[in-house]
Protein backbone atom coordinates (compact mmCIF):
# COMPACT_ATOMS: atom_id res chain seq x y z
CA UNK A 1 0.00 0.00 0.00
CA UNK A 2 1.39 3.15 -0.51
CA UNK A 3 3.03 5.80 1.80
CA UNK A 4 1.19 8.92 3.03
CA UNK A 5 3.48 10.99 0.81
CA UNK A 6 3.14 10.85 -2.97
CA UNK A 7 5.42 8.35 -5.13
CA UNK A 8 6.88 8.91 -8.50
CA UNK A 9 5.55 7.31 -11.68
CA UNK A 10 8.70 6.19 -13.81
CA UNK A 11 6.92 6.44 -16.99
CA UNK A 12 7.76 3.67 -19.94
CA UNK A 13 7.59 4.21 -23.88
CA UNK A 14 3.97 5.00 -25.12
CA UNK A 15 4.97 2.36 -27.75
CA UNK A 16 5.60 -0.41 -25.44
CA UNK A 17 3.50 -3.57 -25.88
CA UNK A 18 1.47 -4.19 -22.83
CA UNK A 19 2.28 -7.77 -21.00
CA UNK A 20 -1.04 -10.09 -20.99
CA UNK A 21 -1.34 -9.75 -17.02
CA UNK A 22 -1.81 -5.82 -17.38
CA UNK A 23 -4.46 -6.26 -20.38
CA UNK A 24 -6.12 -8.58 -18.12
CA UNK A 25 -6.10 -5.82 -15.68
CA UNK A 26 -7.24 -3.59 -17.65
CA UNK A 27 -10.15 -5.09 -19.30
CA UNK A 28 -11.58 -6.20 -15.72
CA UNK A 29 -10.90 -2.14 -14.72
CA UNK A 30 -12.82 -1.30 -17.51
CA UNK A 31 -15.74 -4.04 -16.86
CA UNK A 32 -16.25 -3.05 -13.33
CA UNK A 33 -16.71 0.48 -14.46
CA UNK A 34 -19.00 0.29 -16.95
CA UNK A 35 -21.01 -2.08 -14.76
CA UNK A 36 -21.62 0.84 -12.65
CA UNK A 37 -22.91 2.71 -15.56
CA UNK A 38 -25.56 0.26 -16.76
CA UNK A 39 -26.43 -0.07 -13.25
CA UNK A 40 -27.70 3.85 -13.76
CA UNK A 41 -28.56 3.46 -17.20
CA UNK A 42 -32.66 3.13 -16.35
CA UNK A 43 -32.36 6.39 -13.57
CA UNK A 44 -32.87 10.10 -14.53
CA UNK A 45 -31.22 12.97 -13.43
CA UNK A 46 -33.22 13.05 -10.13
CA UNK A 47 -33.20 9.58 -9.60
CA UNK A 48 -29.41 9.58 -9.52
CA UNK A 49 -29.07 13.11 -7.26
CA UNK A 50 -31.96 11.96 -4.54
CA UNK A 51 -30.83 10.98 -0.96
CA UNK A 52 -33.71 9.02 0.93
CA UNK A 53 -31.94 8.90 4.33
CA UNK A 54 -28.54 9.40 6.17
CA UNK A 55 -27.56 5.29 5.59
CA UNK A 56 -28.34 5.76 1.74
CA UNK A 57 -26.36 7.60 -0.59
CA UNK A 58 -27.71 8.90 -4.10
CA UNK A 59 -26.61 6.84 -7.23
CA UNK A 60 -24.37 10.01 -8.52
CA UNK A 61 -22.46 10.11 -5.59
CA UNK A 62 -21.71 5.94 -5.61
CA UNK A 63 -20.58 6.90 -8.80
CA UNK A 64 -18.63 9.66 -7.82
CA UNK A 65 -17.24 7.99 -4.46
CA UNK A 66 -15.90 5.22 -6.53
CA UNK A 67 -13.85 7.29 -9.10
CA UNK A 68 -12.72 9.58 -6.22
CA UNK A 69 -11.15 6.25 -4.66
CA UNK A 70 -9.00 5.87 -7.89
CA UNK A 71 -8.13 9.14 -8.08
CA UNK A 72 -7.10 10.02 -4.74
CA UNK A 73 -5.73 6.71 -3.45
CA UNK A 74 -4.03 5.54 -6.56
CA UNK A 75 -3.86 8.17 -9.08
CA UNK A 76 -2.90 11.38 -6.41
CA UNK A 77 -0.16 9.52 -4.80
CA UNK A 78 1.25 7.05 -7.10
CA UNK A 79 1.34 9.07 -10.84
CA UNK A 80 3.65 12.53 -10.63
CA UNK A 81 2.23 15.35 -12.52
CA UNK A 82 -0.95 13.64 -12.63
CA UNK A 83 -3.91 16.85 -12.78
CA UNK A 84 -6.94 16.47 -10.98
CA UNK A 85 -10.39 16.58 -12.51
CA UNK A 86 -12.21 19.18 -9.78
CA UNK A 87 -9.82 19.93 -6.25
CA UNK A 88 -13.64 20.24 -5.08
CA UNK A 89 -14.05 16.59 -5.54
CA UNK A 90 -11.27 15.64 -2.80
CA UNK A 91 -13.76 16.94 -0.52
CA UNK A 92 -16.77 15.83 -1.71
CA UNK A 93 -16.45 12.56 -2.47
CA UNK A 94 -14.65 11.25 0.30
CA UNK A 95 -16.39 8.83 2.54
CA UNK A 96 -15.00 8.15 5.77
CA UNK A 97 -11.01 8.18 5.44
CA UNK A 98 -9.64 10.61 8.04
CA UNK A 99 -6.31 10.20 6.69
CA UNK A 100 -7.27 12.03 3.56
CA UNK A 101 -8.75 14.92 4.93
CA UNK A 102 -11.98 16.45 5.37
CA UNK A 103 -15.15 15.54 3.62
CA UNK A 104 -18.85 16.41 3.31
CA UNK A 105 -21.22 15.52 5.69
CA UNK A 106 -22.72 12.12 5.07
CA UNK A 107 -26.44 12.77 5.83
CA UNK A 108 -26.18 15.92 3.36
CA UNK A 109 -25.26 13.72 0.50
CA UNK A 110 -28.48 14.39 -1.07
CA UNK A 111 -28.30 18.32 -1.02
CA UNK A 112 -25.43 18.50 -3.74
CA UNK A 113 -27.47 18.86 -6.72
CA UNK A 114 -23.81 20.28 -8.38
CA UNK A 115 -22.10 18.75 -9.83
CA UNK A 116 -24.82 17.35 -12.34
CA UNK A 117 -24.89 13.60 -13.43
CA UNK A 118 -22.83 14.77 -16.85
CA UNK A 119 -20.08 16.45 -15.06
CA UNK A 120 -19.63 13.48 -12.94
CA UNK A 121 -19.59 11.44 -15.96
CA UNK A 122 -16.90 13.91 -17.23
CA UNK A 123 -15.22 12.98 -14.19
CA UNK A 124 -15.43 9.26 -14.59
CA UNK A 125 -13.71 9.00 -18.12
CA UNK A 126 -11.26 11.79 -16.79
CA UNK A 127 -10.10 8.91 -13.97
CA UNK A 128 -10.20 5.72 -16.38
CA UNK A 129 -8.22 7.14 -18.90
CA UNK A 130 -5.82 8.09 -16.37
CA UNK A 131 -6.41 4.72 -14.55
CA UNK A 132 -5.53 2.66 -18.16
CA UNK A 133 -2.49 4.89 -18.57
CA UNK A 134 -0.97 4.01 -15.45
CA UNK A 135 -1.87 0.49 -15.45
CA UNK A 136 -0.19 0.13 -19.16
CA UNK A 137 3.08 2.34 -18.18
CA UNK A 138 4.09 2.34 -15.14
CA UNK A 139 7.15 0.77 -14.15
CA UNK A 140 8.04 -2.67 -12.22
CA UNK A 141 8.37 -1.38 -9.04
CA UNK A 142 5.15 1.00 -9.48
CA UNK A 143 3.34 -1.77 -10.73
CA UNK A 144 4.03 -4.11 -6.96
CA UNK A 145 2.44 -1.64 -5.27
CA UNK A 146 -0.31 -0.19 -7.49
CA UNK A 147 -2.03 -3.57 -8.31
CA UNK A 148 -3.16 -4.64 -4.65
CA UNK A 149 -4.65 -0.93 -4.80
CA UNK A 150 -6.19 -1.53 -8.24
CA UNK A 151 -7.84 -4.67 -6.80
CA UNK A 152 -9.11 -3.50 -3.57
CA UNK A 153 -10.58 -0.17 -5.72
CA UNK A 154 -12.26 -3.04 -8.17
CA UNK A 155 -13.67 -4.61 -5.21
CA UNK A 156 -14.85 -1.79 -3.41
CA UNK A 157 -16.45 -0.35 -6.34
CA UNK A 158 -18.26 -3.63 -6.91
CA UNK A 159 -19.84 -3.39 -2.84
CA UNK A 160 -21.18 0.12 -3.97
CA UNK A 161 -22.65 -1.19 -7.15
CA UNK A 162 -25.14 -3.65 -5.26
CA UNK A 163 -25.49 0.06 -2.43
CA UNK A 164 -26.54 1.70 -5.41
CA UNK A 165 -29.26 -0.74 -6.31
CA UNK A 166 -30.86 -1.27 -3.04
CA UNK A 167 -30.38 2.84 -2.03
CA UNK A 168 -32.42 3.71 -5.41
CA UNK A 169 -34.81 1.22 -3.85
CA UNK A 170 -35.46 2.71 -0.67
CA UNK A 171 -35.72 6.13 -2.47
CA UNK A 172 -38.43 4.43 -5.01
CA UNK A 173 -40.30 2.69 -1.90
CA UNK A 174 -40.82 6.32 -0.89
CA UNK A 175 -42.39 7.34 -3.86
CA UNK A 176 -46.46 6.61 -3.96
CA UNK A 177 -46.22 5.82 -7.26
CA UNK A 178 -44.02 2.76 -6.17
CA UNK A 179 -42.19 3.12 -9.52
CA UNK A 180 -40.25 0.10 -10.72
CA UNK A 181 -36.63 0.21 -11.28
CA UNK A 182 -36.38 -2.07 -14.18
CA UNK A 183 -38.83 -3.43 -15.83
CA UNK A 184 -39.95 -7.01 -15.13
CA UNK A 185 -38.03 -10.32 -16.01
CA UNK A 186 -40.07 -12.72 -14.40
CA UNK A 187 -41.39 -15.48 -16.34
CA UNK A 188 -42.46 -19.23 -16.15
CA UNK A 189 -38.93 -20.81 -16.18
CA UNK A 190 -38.14 -24.22 -15.29
CA UNK A 191 -37.51 -24.96 -11.31
CA UNK A 192 -33.89 -24.68 -10.11
CA UNK A 193 -32.17 -27.10 -7.77
CA UNK A 194 -31.41 -23.97 -5.71
CA UNK A 195 -35.33 -22.64 -5.68
CA UNK A 196 -37.08 -23.25 -2.16
CA UNK A 197 -39.28 -25.54 -3.20
CA UNK A 198 -40.95 -27.95 -0.51
CA UNK A 199 -40.17 -28.57 3.13
CA UNK A 200 -36.72 -27.16 4.41
CA UNK A 201 -34.46 -30.11 5.22
CA UNK A 202 -32.48 -30.29 8.57
CA UNK A 203 -28.53 -31.30 8.03
CA UNK A 204 -26.54 -32.12 10.89
CA UNK A 205 -23.26 -31.19 11.66
CA UNK A 206 -20.92 -32.76 13.64
CA UNK A 207 -19.06 -30.04 14.87
CA UNK A 208 -15.23 -30.05 16.15
CA UNK A 209 -12.58 -27.70 15.63
CA UNK A 210 -12.95 -25.80 12.08
CA UNK A 211 -10.56 -23.85 10.15
CA UNK A 212 -12.24 -19.98 9.46
CA UNK A 213 -11.57 -17.27 7.48
CA UNK A 214 -9.56 -16.54 4.14
CA UNK A 215 -5.78 -17.74 4.30
CA UNK A 216 -4.79 -15.32 1.59
CA UNK A 217 -2.43 -12.20 2.76
CA UNK A 218 -5.32 -9.33 3.33
CA UNK A 219 -5.35 -6.95 0.45
CA UNK A 220 -2.74 -8.78 -1.84
CA UNK A 221 -3.57 -9.64 -4.96
CA UNK A 222 -1.19 -11.89 -6.80
CA UNK A 223 -2.80 -11.60 -10.19
CA UNK A 224 -5.94 -10.27 -12.05
CA UNK A 225 -9.12 -11.90 -11.09
CA UNK A 226 -7.58 -14.48 -9.14
CA UNK A 227 -9.88 -16.01 -6.44
CA UNK A 228 -7.63 -15.60 -3.76
CA UNK A 229 -8.22 -11.92 -2.92
CA UNK A 230 -9.79 -11.00 0.55
CA UNK A 231 -10.75 -8.03 2.66
CA UNK A 232 -8.59 -7.87 5.55
CA UNK A 233 -11.64 -8.77 7.67
CA UNK A 234 -11.36 -12.05 6.38
CA UNK A 235 -8.31 -13.11 7.54
CA UNK A 236 -6.50 -14.42 9.48
CA UNK A 237 -7.45 -18.28 8.89
CA UNK A 238 -7.91 -19.69 12.52
CA UNK A 239 -9.69 -22.20 14.03
CA UNK A 240 -12.94 -22.44 15.70
CA UNK A 241 -14.47 -25.22 17.82
CA UNK A 242 -17.59 -25.80 17.22
CA UNK A 243 -20.99 -27.76 19.25
CA UNK A 244 -22.91 -30.05 16.64
CA UNK A 245 -25.77 -28.24 15.21
CA UNK A 246 -28.55 -28.57 12.76
CA UNK A 247 -28.87 -25.96 9.52
CA UNK A 248 -31.69 -25.91 7.31
CA UNK A 249 -30.72 -26.90 3.29
CA UNK A 250 -32.55 -23.56 2.35
CA UNK A 251 -33.59 -19.85 2.98
CA UNK A 252 -36.77 -19.32 4.74
CA UNK A 253 -39.10 -18.12 1.88
CA UNK A 254 -41.95 -15.28 2.06
CA UNK A 255 -44.79 -17.81 2.30
CA UNK A 256 -43.23 -19.34 5.90
CA UNK A 257 -42.74 -15.36 6.84
CA UNK A 258 -46.46 -14.70 6.02
CA UNK A 259 -47.43 -17.55 8.01
CA UNK A 260 -45.06 -15.35 11.41
CA UNK A 261 -47.27 -12.41 9.88
CA UNK A 262 -50.11 -14.22 10.56
CA UNK A 263 -50.00 -15.26 13.77
CA UNK A 264 -49.35 -12.09 15.04
CA UNK A 265 -45.87 -11.81 15.26
CA UNK A 266 -45.43 -8.35 15.12
CA UNK A 267 -47.57 -8.41 17.79
CA UNK A 268 -46.10 -10.59 20.71
CA UNK A 269 -43.04 -9.25 22.47
CA UNK A 270 -41.87 -12.84 23.75
CA UNK A 271 -40.36 -13.58 20.32
CA UNK A 272 -38.42 -10.18 20.32
CA UNK A 273 -34.99 -9.02 21.47
CA UNK A 274 -35.73 -5.75 23.48
CA UNK A 275 -34.07 -2.84 21.19
CA UNK A 276 -36.44 -5.06 18.21
CA UNK A 277 -39.18 -4.91 20.28
CA UNK A 278 -38.92 -1.10 20.74
CA UNK A 279 -38.54 -0.57 17.09
CA UNK A 280 -41.87 -2.14 16.24
CA UNK A 281 -43.81 0.02 18.72
CA UNK A 282 -41.55 3.14 17.58
CA UNK A 283 -41.94 2.64 13.38
CA UNK A 284 -44.91 0.70 13.35
CA UNK A 285 -43.11 -2.34 11.69
CA UNK A 286 -46.23 -4.93 11.11
CA UNK A 287 -44.35 -6.63 8.16
CA UNK A 288 -40.97 -6.85 6.61
CA UNK A 289 -39.97 -3.22 5.08
CA UNK A 290 -41.22 -3.40 0.98
CA UNK A 291 -44.73 -5.01 1.93
CA UNK A 292 -47.88 -3.97 0.91
CA UNK A 293 -50.74 -4.25 1.89
CA UNK A 294 -54.33 -4.91 0.26
CA UNK A 295 -55.51 -2.00 1.55
CA UNK A 296 -52.44 0.55 0.10
CA UNK A 297 -53.79 3.35 -1.51
CA UNK A 298 -50.17 3.32 -2.81
CA UNK A 299 -51.19 0.26 -4.87
CA UNK A 300 -53.88 2.38 -7.23
CA UNK A 301 -50.86 5.20 -7.64
CA UNK A 302 -48.36 2.37 -8.43
CA UNK A 303 -50.82 1.07 -11.53
CA UNK A 304 -50.69 -2.49 -10.11
CA UNK A 305 -54.31 -4.04 -10.30
CA UNK A 306 -54.87 -4.80 -6.03
CA UNK A 307 -54.78 -8.13 -4.86
CA UNK A 308 -56.16 -10.57 -2.30
CA UNK A 309 -52.66 -10.45 -0.20
CA UNK A 310 -49.52 -9.04 0.32
CA UNK A 311 -47.68 -7.61 -2.50
CA UNK A 312 -44.07 -6.84 -2.24
CA UNK A 313 -42.17 -3.89 -3.71
CA UNK A 314 -38.63 -4.60 -5.08
CA UNK A 315 -36.17 -3.82 -8.31
CA UNK A 316 -39.27 -4.90 -11.07
CA UNK A 317 -42.00 -2.40 -9.18
CA UNK A 318 -44.80 -4.14 -7.14
CA UNK A 319 -45.66 -7.32 -7.44
CA UNK A 320 -47.99 -10.12 -5.91
CA UNK A 321 -46.07 -11.74 -3.13
CA UNK A 322 -44.13 -15.28 -4.11
CA UNK A 323 -44.55 -17.62 -1.51
CA UNK A 324 -41.62 -19.49 -2.78
CA UNK A 325 -39.10 -16.22 -2.71
CA UNK A 326 -36.88 -15.84 -0.10
CA UNK A 327 -38.03 -13.46 2.10
CA UNK A 328 -35.73 -10.07 2.57
CA UNK A 329 -35.83 -6.64 3.84
CA UNK A 330 -35.56 -7.77 7.34
CA UNK A 331 -33.22 -6.72 9.89
CA UNK A 332 -31.70 -8.78 12.47
CA UNK A 333 -34.47 -7.95 14.87
CA UNK A 334 -37.03 -9.19 12.52
CA UNK A 335 -35.24 -12.74 11.80
CA UNK A 336 -34.12 -13.31 14.93
CA UNK A 337 -38.10 -13.14 15.82
CA UNK A 338 -39.04 -15.30 13.19
CA UNK A 339 -36.53 -18.00 14.33
CA UNK A 340 -37.41 -17.90 17.93
CA UNK A 341 -41.01 -17.76 16.81
CA UNK A 342 -40.33 -21.20 14.22
CA UNK A 343 -38.39 -23.21 17.71
CA UNK A 344 -35.08 -22.09 15.99
CA UNK A 345 -32.21 -19.41 15.98
CA UNK A 346 -30.23 -17.90 13.59
CA UNK A 347 -26.89 -19.55 12.94
CA UNK A 348 -23.44 -18.19 14.01
CA UNK A 349 -21.19 -16.90 11.17
CA UNK A 350 -18.97 -19.68 11.96
CA UNK A 351 -21.54 -22.16 11.59
CA UNK A 352 -22.63 -20.52 8.40
CA UNK A 353 -18.86 -21.09 6.94
CA UNK A 354 -18.37 -24.41 7.92
CA UNK A 355 -21.41 -25.97 6.23
CA UNK A 356 -21.00 -24.02 2.93
CA UNK A 357 -19.34 -26.64 1.40
CA UNK A 358 -21.93 -29.59 2.00
CA UNK A 359 -23.32 -30.74 -1.30
CA UNK A 360 -27.11 -30.56 -0.12
CA UNK A 361 -27.06 -26.78 1.06
CA UNK A 362 -28.95 -24.56 -0.93
CA UNK A 363 -29.81 -20.82 -1.69
CA UNK A 364 -25.90 -19.85 -0.33
CA UNK A 365 -25.07 -17.30 -2.87
CA UNK A 366 -27.18 -14.77 -5.10
CA UNK A 367 -30.77 -14.74 -3.18
CA UNK A 368 -30.23 -12.75 -0.13
CA UNK A 369 -27.46 -11.51 2.61
CA UNK A 370 -28.52 -14.17 5.45
CA UNK A 371 -28.14 -12.62 9.14
CA UNK A 372 -25.95 -14.69 11.65
CA UNK A 373 -25.77 -14.39 15.17
CA UNK A 374 -22.19 -13.18 15.30
CA UNK A 375 -21.01 -9.68 16.22
CA UNK A 376 -18.94 -8.07 14.06
CA UNK A 377 -15.64 -8.86 15.46
CA UNK A 378 -12.22 -8.81 14.77
CA UNK A 379 -10.51 -12.27 14.39
CA UNK A 380 -7.99 -13.52 16.17
CA UNK A 381 -4.63 -11.73 14.86
CA UNK A 382 -6.43 -9.52 12.65
CA UNK A 383 -4.09 -6.69 11.61
CA UNK A 384 -5.73 -4.34 8.69
CA UNK A 385 -4.43 -3.38 5.44
CA UNK A 386 -1.77 -0.91 5.52
CA UNK A 387 -1.70 2.56 4.98
CA UNK A 388 -5.20 4.45 3.69
CA UNK A 389 -6.39 1.32 3.45
CA UNK A 390 -6.34 0.51 7.42
CA UNK A 391 -9.28 2.50 7.25
CA UNK A 392 -11.59 -0.03 5.36
CA UNK A 393 -12.99 -2.19 7.53
CA UNK A 394 -11.49 -2.44 11.24
CA UNK A 395 -12.97 0.75 12.58
CA UNK A 396 -16.24 -0.39 11.89
CA UNK A 397 -16.13 -3.39 13.86
CA UNK A 398 -18.17 -2.16 17.03
CA UNK A 399 -22.23 -2.56 16.85
CA UNK A 400 -22.82 -4.14 13.79
CA UNK A 401 -23.98 -7.64 12.99
CA UNK A 402 -22.39 -10.32 10.60
CA UNK A 403 -24.35 -11.44 7.75
CA UNK A 404 -22.74 -14.22 5.05
CA UNK A 405 -23.55 -14.98 1.47
CA UNK A 406 -24.28 -12.67 -1.29
CA UNK A 407 -27.95 -11.40 -2.84
CA UNK A 408 -29.46 -11.02 -5.93
CA UNK A 409 -27.48 -7.73 -6.49
CA UNK A 410 -24.07 -8.85 -5.40
CA UNK A 411 -21.93 -8.53 -8.78
CA UNK A 412 -20.76 -11.41 -10.54
CA UNK A 413 -17.14 -12.44 -9.02
CA UNK A 414 -17.71 -10.85 -5.65
CA UNK A 415 -18.86 -13.42 -3.65
CA UNK A 416 -17.21 -16.00 -1.56
CA UNK A 417 -17.52 -18.23 1.44
CA UNK A 418 -15.33 -16.38 3.81
CA UNK A 419 -16.59 -13.30 2.69
CA UNK A 420 -17.98 -11.05 5.89
CA UNK A 421 -20.76 -8.32 5.15
CA UNK A 422 -21.96 -6.28 8.14
CA UNK A 423 -24.96 -3.73 9.46
CA UNK A 424 -26.04 -2.65 12.18
CA UNK A 425 -29.29 -5.17 13.58
CA UNK A 426 -32.01 -2.19 12.57
CA UNK A 427 -31.06 -1.92 8.92
CA UNK A 428 -33.79 -3.66 6.64
CA UNK A 429 -33.30 -1.82 3.30
CA UNK A 430 -30.82 -4.31 2.18
CA UNK A 431 -31.59 -7.95 0.54
CA UNK A 432 -31.65 -9.72 3.57
CA UNK A 433 -33.14 -12.57 4.85
CA UNK A 434 -32.49 -15.36 7.26
CA UNK A 435 -31.80 -19.33 6.90
CA UNK A 436 -32.74 -21.07 10.32
CA UNK A 437 -30.00 -22.73 12.60
CA UNK A 438 -30.59 -25.65 15.94
CA UNK A 439 -28.45 -27.03 18.40
CA UNK A 440 -28.20 -31.08 17.46
CA UNK A 441 -30.99 -33.02 18.98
Amino acid sequence: MPSTMPHTLSVLPVDRCIDASREAWIDRFRSVRAHSMALVAPLSAEDQTVQSMPDASPAKWHLAHTTWFFEAVVLHRLQAGYQPFDEAFFFLFNSYYEALGPRHERHQRGLLTRPGVAEVHLYRAHVDAAMVRCIARCDAATWAELMPILELGLHHEQQHQELLVTDILHAFSCNPMLPAYRPSTRTDRPPSPDDATGAARWIAFDGGIEDIGHDAPAGRAPAAGHPDFAFDNETPRHRVLLAPYRLADRLVTCGEYARFVADGGYREPRFWLSDGWALVRAQGWTAPAYWVAPDDPRIALSARPRAEGWQVFGEHGLLPLDEDAPVRQLSLYEAAAYAEWAGARLPTEFEWEAASSHPGMRQLHGHVWQWTRSSYDPYPGFRPMQGVAAEYNGKFMVGQVVLRGSSSATPDGHARSTYRNFFPPAARWQFTGLRLAKDAA
